[in-house]
């Protein structure tokens, strides 16, 4: 499985560059905020196993209205190099690691 490079991003991590990308419109369960943002990250330069990340925040589209959340170049770096250390290996073919982070990024909150 390969990411659409329109919509997608690259990042430099370690000295390997990935391709990055939210989904732009939500999944239906997403759009109710029933289930999180997903993450896709691939390497750029080779087909190999693409990681898929649930994001502890709603997607940025979402129909219920809560604050949208960006998902930062440094959260993505963040989410690769822990990837790494528990096994991914994005430039050997395998099917898609799969894997949930915990708060990574900065949240909107009220007190």
């Amino acid at each position: 499985m390969a990411l659409t490079k329109k919509g997608s991003r690259l990042i430099t991590v370690d000295g390997i560059v990935y391709r990055w990308r939210v989904r732009g419109k939500p999944t239906y369960a997403q759009a109710l905020c029933e289930r999180p943002l997903t993450l896709a990250i691939e390497q750029a330069d080779c087909t190999g196993s693409v990681l898929l990340v649930s994001m502890p925040q709603d997607h940025p589209s979402n129909w219920i209205g809560g604050p949208p959340v960006p998902v930062l170049p440094s959260t993505v770096a963040a989410v690769v190099r822990k990837a790494l250390a528990e096994g991914w290996r994005p430039s050997q073919p395998a099917a898609a690691f799969h894997m949930a982070t915990p708060d990574l990024s900065p949240k909107l909150r009220t007190p």
